[in-house]
């Protein structure tokens, strides 16, 4: 269904999978959830930003001079709503100075289409590294609408952080967007008849926010 020929970046960390096998638990009650959602993220952040480029600098250290490495890029970080503000946090610890977007964008539960109702991004986006955070990236529809609207808002370097992705969806981002690489812990097997990811995790935002 996938050619890979987006690029997919499985991260394998024996953490990040230990993880995921608590998120995917249907036992686990929101407030473990919302923990083990933000130590993923944390992670797969981490991972992610790896490539950022950095630049030589000199601080003094209580003993003397010590030469090292900041980050020498604009980070925007833009969650889609709702459920991709259960990662922001996450990415704001591994990265404080870094900017926020929102993207708004709700599924029809009958029809899976995203429509979409608030947007506020940063400017500066063409200069900036964008770190799209959402955490289930299941038909691509959502994903391909946030891309589309930050790339006609200006950005050019995209990377997309999801927590669990399907054939479908990267097969869509795929044929729309190329050249944004995809960062998840897991490809799952399908989307079931209710466009739901199966195994999956079952609704993030209600898990998250205790609204089942």
């Amino acid at each position: 269904m996938y050619s890979l020929r987006v690029a997919v970046i499985l991260v394998r960390h024996p953490l990040v999978q230990d993880i995921l096998l608590s998120l995917r638990d249907a036992q686990t009650e929101p407030p473990a959830f919302r923990r083990m959602a933000e130590r993923i993220s944390v992670l797969l952040a981490a991972e992610a930003l790896r490539a950022l480029p950095v630049e030589t600098a000199t601080v003094m250290s209580p003993i003397g001079p010590a030469t090292g490495q900041r980050i020498a890029s604009d980070v925007i970080v833009v969650p889609v709503l709702r459920a991709g503000l259960g990662m922001l946090n996450a990415v704001l610890d591994l990265v404080p100075n870094a900017r926020v977007g929102h993207i708004g964008l709700q599924r029809d539960e009958m029809t899976a289409i995203a429509s979409r109702y608030y947007t506020k991004l940063p400017p500066g986006l063409a200069r900036s590294h964008v770190l799209m955070i959402d955490p289930m990236l299941a038909t691509g529809g959502s994903a391909v609408g946030a891309l589309d609207l930050l790339k006609a808002s200006g950005a050019r370097r995209i990377q997309i952080l999801c927590i669990v992705a399907a054939p479908e969806g990267i097969a869509l981002v795929e044929r729309h967007h190329p050249d944004v690489d995809i960062f998840t812990p897991v490809i799952d097997e399908c989307l079931n008849d209710r466009k739901y990811i199966v195994p999956g995790l079952g609704d993030f935002g209600d898990r998250l926010y205790g609204t089942l």
